[in-house]
Parts: C-alpha cells; sequence; structure tokens
C-alpha cells in the first residue's frame, strides 16, 4: 500500500505534530526507546496491540499514560499516535507519515559501543559503569601478571586502602579496608550466613549471659568472608575484643570487611593486597600501642610466624593459639619440635569436625563451583589429576568424578593411596599422565608438586589450580621469566604463553581456589567456625597446667557437642543408650562415644 494511499485512510484522524524526542516527558507511552524508536500506545508495529484489534479503544486520558498528543473522535476511527515506517533511505531508521503524505524522520538515538570497536576497551571505565564493564571483559588481557591491582573489585577506584583516610560513621578509623561505603551491602551479606550457621548462633544465646571470653584479646589471621564475620561478631558476643587480618590476598569480601568496620572491628585487609600488603595489614593488627593481644586464630600459621618472629615478647604473652590449616599445624609441631613453642596450641584442623566435613564435603562442592566461574570448563569426560588423596583430595576426586570426569590420582602414603584405588580411581606418578591431563589440581600442603619441568610438559590449555592452603604447591615463581607471556584473561585467570603458542590457564596464581575464586557452602564453615570458637574458649579458660607449651587436639567430647548443635538443622533425632546398653559398652550415656584413637 502506497504512502499516499495510507495517508487517505487516516485522513479522519486528527493528528497534532509528532514533538522531536527531547520535549517528550520521562516514562511517556512516545518516549524514544534505546533502539532509536518511537512507540505509541496502541503502535501497530508492536506485538500483540495493533488498531485494528481495538476498533472501541478509548482516547487515552490525562493520568492514564497519555500526554494528550492525540486528538481522536472514538466514533470515527481506532485510536493511533501515528504511522510509522521502516525506510532504507533513512539508514534503517523508523520513520513518521503525516496526514498529508509526507515522511517525517524519527528522532535518531545514538548507536550503542560494541565490543569490535577496541578503543572503547582501552579507556578506563567511569566509576559508575566500571562493575557491569569488568563483568563482560575483566581485564585487558595484555595486563601483566604482576598487577595485583587487576584482583580487586573494580567498582571503586585503584587507589590503596593504605591511602585512604576511612573513618566509619561513629568516627572511628582503626581499619584498612577498600570502601567502607559498602557497609550496608556486607551486613546483608552477613545476615544471610547467620542463617546457615546455626550452631554459632546457638552458641550466642547459651554462653553470651556468662561471658566465656571476657578479657580475651583475639588477633585473627583467616578468610575474612560472611561466615568469618559471623564467628567475629560471635566472639565479641562473648566478650572478646578482636583484630583482624587476611590469610590469603584473594579471598576478602570488600563488602563484609566494610560492615565488620562499621560494626567497630579492627580489620586490616581487601580483595587483592599485594605481599607487602599483606604483611603491612597483620602488622597493624598486631602492633598498636597499648593493646596485648592474648589469644591467636590463625589459618595457615603467618600470623603465628610474624609475631614470634617480629614481637618475641608479645609471643611469650599469648595464652594460647588455634590453628586450622595443614600448613599452619605443621609449622607448630616444627616450633614444638624444636623446643621454641612456649605457648600451648590448639590443632583445630585434625579435630575430627574440620577433618570430616570442612575439608571433605567443603571441597566436594566448591572445587567445582571454583573452576566453573573461571573457565566455564565442561567436565565430562575430562582427564583430570588430583594430587594428594587427604579429606580434600578426596572432596575433589568425588565431584569431579560424578561429573564424568576421568581422575587420576598421585599420593605418598600407601594408606591414602590404597583408599583412593578402593574407589576406583587409578593411582599414577604425576609424570606419567601430565602431558595427557585437561585440569592438574593440587591439594597435599607440601611445597613444588607441580614444578617448571611439569608445566612444560602440560598440554595446551591444561587448566592448572591449588585446592591447598599454601601457595607453594605450584611452582608459580619459575613462571615468571621473560621467555613466557602472561595474558589476564579474567579476575584471577592467567594464561601463561610458551613460546611456540602453548598456554596453560593458571587460576589465583596458585592460591587456594575456591576460596580466591568462588565462595564456599556456609553450613560446612559453621561446623569449623563453631570449633574454633570453642577452642578458643577451652584454652582460654583451662587451669593452669592443663596444657603445656605443645600442640593439642580438641577434646572428643567437644567435638561430639560441635556436631550435635547443627543435627538440629536437619530435624535430626538421635537415639539414646539406655542404662544397659550404656553399661555393656563401658561408655557414659552422653559420650564421649568414641575413643581418641577412632578414626571415622
Amino acid at each position: 500500500m502506497s504512502v499516499q494511499v495510507v495517508a487517505a485512510k487516516m485522513a479522519e484522524v486528527e493528528l497534532k505534530d509528532v514533538p522531536s524526542g527531547k520535549d517528550l516527558p520521562a516514562g511517556s507511552p512516545m518516549t524514544p526507546t534505546s533502539e532509536g524508536k518511537c512507540l505509541g500506545r496502541n503502535d501497530p508495529h508492536e506485538a500483540g496491540s495493533s488498531a485494528a484489534a481495538s476498533p472501541t479503544a478509548e482516547p487515552s486520558k490525562a493520568g492514564e499514560g497519555s500526554l494528550g498528543l492525540l486528538n481522536t473522535n472514538p466514533s470515527k476511527m481506532p485510536q493511533a499516535s501515528a504511522l510509522k515506517r521502516t525506510d532504507p533511505q533513512l539508514n534503517g531508521g523508523e520513520a513518521f507519515v503525516n496526514r498529508d503524505g509526507t515522511v517525517a524522520e524519527a528522532p535518531r538515538m545514538k548507536k550503542i559501543q560494541f565490543a569490535d570497536q577496541k578503543q572503547e576497551f582501552t579507556k578506563r571505565p567511569s566509576k559508575i559503569g566500571r562493575r557491569s564493564l569488568s563483568r563482560s571483559i575483566s581485564q585487558s588481557s595484555t595486563d601483566s601478571y604482576s598487577s595485583a591491582a587487576s584482583y580487586t573489585d573494580s567498582s571503586d577506584d585503584e587507589t590503596s586502602p593504605r591511602d585512604k583516610q576511612q573513618k566509619n560513621s561513629k568516627g572511628n578509623g582503626d581499619f584498612c579496608i577498600k570502601n567502607i561505603k559498602q557497609a550496608d551491602f556486607g551486613r546483608r551479606e552477613i545476615e544471610i550466613a547467620e542463617q546457615e550457621m546455626p550452631a554459632l548462633m546457638a552458641l550466642r544465646k547459651r554462653a553470651q549471659g556468662e561471658k566465656p571470653l571476657a578479657g580475651a584479646k583475639v588477633v585473627g589471621c583467616t578468610h575474612i568472608t560472611a561466615q568469618t564475620a559471623v564467628l567475629m561478631e560471635t566472639l565479641s558476643a562473648l566478650g572478646a575484643q578482636c583484630r583482624w587480618a587476611a590469610c590469603n590476598i584473594y579471598s576478602t569480601q570488600n563488602e563484609v570487611a566494610a560492615a565488620l568496620a562499621e560494626g567497630g572491628f579492627s580489620v586490616f585487609a581487601w580483595k587483592g593486597e599485594s605481599e607487602d600488603d599483606f604483611w603491612w595489614c597483620i602488622d597493624r593488627c598486631v602492633n598498636v600501642e597499648g593493646w596485648q593481644p592474648n589469644m591467636i586464630l590463625d589459618d595457615g600459621g603467618d600470623l603465628t610466624h610474624w609475631i614470634y618472629k617480629k614481637y618475641p615478647n608479645m609471643f611469650k604473652k599469648i595464652k594460647g593459639i588455634v590453628e586450622e590449616s595443614v600448613t599452619g599445624v605443621h609449622r607448630l609441631y616444627q616450633l614444638s619440635k624444636a623446643g621454641k613453642l612456649c605457648v600451648p596450641a590448639m590443632n583445630v584442623n585434625d579435630s575430627v569436625t574440620k577433618q570430616k566435613f570442612d575439608n571433605l564435603y567443603c571441597c566436594r562442592e566448591s572445587i567445582l563451583d571454583g573452576l566453573k566461574r573461571t573457565t566455564d570448563v565442561m567436565f565430562g569426560g575430562k582427564q583430570v589429576v588430583v594430587c594428594g588423596y587427604g579429606e580434600v583430595g578426596k572432596g575433589c576426586c568425588a565431584a569431579l568424578k560424578a561429573m564424568g570426569s576421568i581422575v587420576y590420582v598421585t599420593e605418598i602414603d600407601p594408606i591414602c593411596a590404597l583408599q583412593a584405588c578402593m574407589d576406583g580411581f587409578r593411582l599414577v606418578k604425576l609424570n606419567e599422565v601430565i602431558r595427557q591431563v585437561d585440569i592438574v589440581i593440587t591439594c597435599t600442603g607440601n611445597k613444588n608438586v607441580v614444578v617448571r619441568e611439569y608445566l612444560d610438559r602440560m598440554k595446551n590449555g591444561c587448566i592448572v589450580c591449588n585446592m591447598g592452603h599454601s601457595n607453594t604447591e605450584i611452582d608459580v615463581a619459575s613462571l615468571r621469566t621473560p621467555e613466557l607471556t602472561w595474558e589476564r584473561v579474567r579476575s584471577q585467570v592467567d594464561h601463561v604463553i610458551w613460546p611456540d603458542g602453548k598456554r596453560i590457564v593458571l587460576l589465583a596464581e596458585g592460591r587456594l581456589l575456591n576460596l580466591s575464586c568462588s565462595t564456599v557452602p556456609t553450613f560446612v564453615l559453621s561446623i569449623t567456625a563453631t570449633t574454633q570458637a570453642l577452642a578458643l574458649i577451652e584454652l582460654y579458660n583451662a587451669p593452669e597446667g592443663r596444657y603445656k607449651q605443645d600442640v593439642y587436639l580438641l577434646p572428643k567430647k567437644m567435638d561430639e557437642y560441635v556436631a550435635s548443635l547443627h543435627l538440629p538443622t536437619f530435624d535430626a533425632h538421635l537415639t539414646e543408650l539406655s542404662d544397659e546398653q550404656a553399661k555393656y559398652l563401658g561408655l557414659n550415656k552422653n559420650g564421649p562415644f568414641k575413643p581418641n584413637y577412632y578414626r571415622y
């Protein structure tokens, strides 16, 4: 149908002049959209809306979305805003057909800049739009590997927190975090975590009146996440004063750190710290005038090591140490063996509630999460080698096997090795499979498990990551050489490229994958955090002489208590021994139910 015929048929409709886009109020039914269109209330080009479909349509009234642009007589013709068509002569834009048959071009909109226009991505994003941009393009692939800033929350400016003067709403500035303005968001994260940490919340209610940690000055170095925040606030509710730093430069949740700082906690941590920042934060946490810590809660042993080396007099006044990682416990046993441990320490890592729950079930779920978020890899059919078949290795292998991966295991311990074989995994030496595997995962707690020789022999595209606490398992330092090119492709994802073009995908620069690149199940962390809290209470309140200058395991009764606090979540009902049964087994009806050597 020609433009003239259409105009003749529409002659009975009296149209006012169509205003330009800038004259239309926001939200108007005639406001141009982001695609450059001008949509009317009953636009015949819109799906589900046509003039023919509404022959009895009433004219729009003021206050009902109409701007009075039309002066129509409903008895004559159906309402119409304007007839528009696409004209190739107008560069694909929309056009309005006036009643006299002339064509008026619709307001033009600015074109969207797409990713193929490279220059747009080399510009620093504005502060407002940086978060959404960073999610799609992350960091430029030409960034160097040494830029710690590339791991920071890109929603904030690049100024180091050490160079900022920050205060919370109460005027307190005894903290160093990324951005105090994120506190409200962090508070919501903490409230969500509280719902999945029933034991800590129960501990607050049961022990809050007694204040078993009154007078305790706890200095902590752990992952600063919403789950840790619940632990810290529980310790505070039980009477303790807390100062905290992060044990991993990539695992801090900035919004949670902000919420803690706003709540009055002295927190020194942010995501993407440099190595220098890491030790600076620990020192700021410890070295404060008029504050002598008497308890240490550590994850990895870095805080204990720092105090022991730099502040020996302070170390001697410590009443107890609680350590939760393989690496940190190993350091404590070394000190004890050398006769240099002058403080009683609690080995939480080898307690049943940590070893059998956090290490196993947490890693069984979070290994897949971390790999998916960083690489989008499909697990089915992939060949994976897991170095170490302790509880962490068992969890990783179980998850990968369930997803259809072909899983190999390396082990030094014949007992763990036999377990791997009985669970259906092939036991190998790393050099036997290094050329063919698609993913390499370390979880041994050792050093130099994956050395440069193995990295050189890996296939193109092999993913390399670490599920152990320390960053020593993968020899990342050997990759920082001139002949290798590093490309940052996503936050905490680097491509390391060899001269022949072969590349490996290195995650979190060899640091802990799940807490650096994803999150971990809150409920499992509740078990560990409750164990840590009870260990602090036990050491702090222990009578003189109960614990000597050595490393101890948590009492069995305490492990059982932690487990019992989590059972109500599952509506679980324990069976109780009868007097006759208890006598037959030689047990107390209330436990402990297993000897210390029982291995679960």
